[in-house]
C-alpha cells in the first residue's frame, strides 16, 4: 500500500480521531501539515494500523 496524500487527508477528515491526533501532533511536535498527515499515516495505517482498512476503502474509490 502506497501513501496517498489525497486519500489520507479525506481520511482524515471523516474521523473525528485522526483529525484530533493531527491537530495534537503539528501542536506538541511542532510539525508542518504535510509531515504531520505522513506521520499519521505511517502510525494509524500502514502496518495493519487501525485505519487500514478505511484508508483501503477510500483508495479504491479513487
Amino acid at each position: 500500500m502506497k501513501y496517498n496524500k489525497t486519500i489520507m487527508l479525506k481520511l482524515i477528515n471523516e474521523n473525528r480521531e485522526l483529525h484530533d491526533e493531527l491537530k495534537k501532533l503539528k501542536t506538541e511536535m511542532g510539525l508542518e501539515k504535510n509531515l504531520a498527515v505522513k506521520a499519521l499515516y505511517h502510525s494509524a495505517v500502514a502496518g495493519e494500523g487501525p485505519y487500514m482498512k478505511d484508508y483501503q476503502e477510500l483508495d479504491r474509490l479513487y
